[in-house]
């Protein structure tokens, strides 16, 4: 019955809108892989749904954010000079109780920039036109999205310390530094700017602009494109994949593609329901041994594989190999991601949430 249902959805999927084409396989944006190619359905010389895009899309240029926004005392609206420093201890306390958290955020961080922007739709349940089918109801994001109770702390505090003037957009992002920094043992220390206003709107189907497991070197070099970003900040945004967890089911499918004596390991342990650390040598750090591991094939996803290619294995092997490269490229790239479709302004579209997962009233 559950094998009859999983079809249904695929097929379901596949009818309702164009499926993205790659290679040997069908793929529903990244997150879906299934072992056949149909010619009608993925003609020669198709281009994927998500495809790269004809027009140069402007770099994210940050107008409107500024560094230490809520220390200016001027600006009665953002003054908060308690906020940056509250963000940071509720995040060093959740990191010290569970470091996963730590990799829960700055996977968050992401998941809200390449959707609408930087601009916390991310955390929305309720939205100012009462959908309740969500970015968090989304393929990419249900059921696995974490550090959600860690920016509702951080907010109920600053909101206790000064209420209606930090918005939950910054906080994810100060969240997401503070993160990387305690996981890397402060050798990443990232510059994030402020000043980001919160969305009204949220919405599941707009996560398939999220690249997924199972996407080739085409698909995020056109998801990190579409949001200005270079193919070069692709792969070095991809080394987050050096924390964290990764469920089986998203690449027991690679074992043969990997190093034998890893995947052997890997096959011991898994099923489609077993999470496994993404990093097998240090799992709970932010560092590029990620690189090295491309480069041996120890890696777990087809989206960190399809890096060992000509058009990125020179940034792979520099990332591997030289020291403090990779640390500081990350942190002028989680910079620039937060500066993508922010919203800077009070208007009908941003406001100053007074609580991260619903819209005020």
């Amino acid at each position: 019955m559950a094998t009859k249902l999983a079809a249904l959805i695929v097929l379901v999927a596949f009818l309702a809108e164009p499926p993205a084409c790659e290679g040997d396989i069908i793929c529903f944006n990244g997150w879906l892989r299934l072992p056949i190619q149909d010619p009608r359905l993925c003609p020669p010389g198709s281009r994927m749904r998500s495809g790269i895009p004809r027009q140069l899309v402007p770099r994210p240029s940050g107008l409107g954010l500024g560094f230490g926004y809520y220390n200016n005392r001027s600006s009665r609206s953002s003054y908060c000079p308690r906020a940056e420093g509250i963000v940071r201890a509720t995040v060093s306390k959740a990191v010290a109780a569970e470091p996963g958290i730590g990799a829960g955020l700055i996977r968050l961080f992401f998941h809200d920039c390449f959707v609408r922007g930087c601009d916390a739709s991310v955390l929305l349940t309720e939205t100012n036109s009462n959908n309740s089918d969500t970015e968090r109801e989304g393929q990419p994001n249900k059921n696995s999205l974490r550090g959600l109770e860690v920016i509702d702390a951080a907010k109920a505090a600053i909101e206790a310390a000064c209420p209606g003037r930090v918005s939950c957009a910054d906080i994810v992002a100060f969240a997401a530094r503070d993160a990387s920094s305690i996981l890397s043992n402060r050798r990443i220390n990232i510059r994030m700017q402020g000043g980001r206003f919160d969305g009204r709107e949220s919405f599941a189907n707009e996560t398939d602009q999220l690249p997924g497991p199972f996407s080739g070197a085409t698909v995020l070099q056109s998801n990190f494109r579409a949001k200005g970003l270079t193919s070069d900040e692709m792969v070095t945004l991809s080394g987050a994949h050096t924390i964290g967890r990764a469920r089986c089911a998203f690449f027991s499918s690679r074992f043969s593609e990997m190093d034998p004596a890893f995947a052997a390991k890997l096959r011991a342990r898994c099923d489609d329901d077993t999470n496994v650390n993404q990093d097998h040598v240090t799992p709970d750090v932010l560092d590029r041994r990620y690189y090295q591991d491309i480069i041996d094939r120890k890696v777990l996803f087809t989206s960190d594989a399809v890096l060992n290619s000509t058009e990125t294995i020179k940034q792979v092997k520099e990332n591997a190999n030289k020291a403090g490269m990779w640390e500081r490229k990350f942190e002028r790239a989680m910079e620039n991601m937060g500066k993508i479709g922010i919203k800077t302004r009070r208007g009908k579209d941003a406001e100053i949430r007074k609580v991260c997962w619903r819209v005020n009233n």
